[in-house]
């Protein structure tokens, strides 16, 4: 499926879709929860951020110009880029900071396939968070992952010298 096609889709409930490698795939909605990881993880870096890009949820992006078209559970893209984003399309590209927080219907396959795509096309970092282990994953495009837990703090490189205490996201 092409992305003219997928954009004449109509919206759906209890789900969404996503166009992945030119499939279309449905997408359950996130339950109670993973908003409220949402929120709180929204709360925490906005105050990092300070104005410098803007921390949003539900983002909808387009990694590659052609099948491929994804949703971030949560996303962080600077100013810059944010403003040059057409109002009738969709970010070009991957967001800087893209954060999967771990669902029932997720594989491993989907997640390392999102973390793949997004590091090679633009993103600057990929975070999984697993709310059940109470971690975050952390990868770079360099090939770096380092998986943070309860007691430890994140070193947030996108926003200057900020850290975020595992434990504040999953208060």
């Amino acid at each position: 499926m092409t992305i003219a096609e997928f954009d004449a889709l109509p919206e759906a409930e209890p789900f969404y879709y996503e166009l992945r490698n030119g499939e279309l795939v449905e997408v359950p909605r996130p339950k109670h929860g993973h908003y409220c990881l949402q929120r709180q993880l929204r709360v925490l870096l906005e105050s990092s951020a300070r104005g410098a890009g803007v921390v949003t949820t539900g983002l909808r992006f387009r990694a590659l110009p052609e099948y491929e078209f994804r949703v971030a559970h949560f996303a962080y893209v600077s100013r810059e880029r944010w403003e040059r984003i057409d109002p009738e399309d969709n970010l070009r590209g991957a967001p800087d900071l893209v954060v999967e927080i771990v669902a029932p219907w997720d594989t491993v396959y989907n997640l390392y396939d999102k973390e793949k795509l997004c590091l090679e096309n633009g993103s600057r970092e990929f975070w999984v968070l697993d709310p059940k282990l109470r971690q975050v994953k952390v990868s770079t495009p360099d090939g770096i992952t380092i998986t943070y837990r309860d007691g430890q703090e994140i070193p947030l490189r996108l926003f200057g010298s900020a850290t975020l205490a595992v434990n504040a996201i999953f208060s």
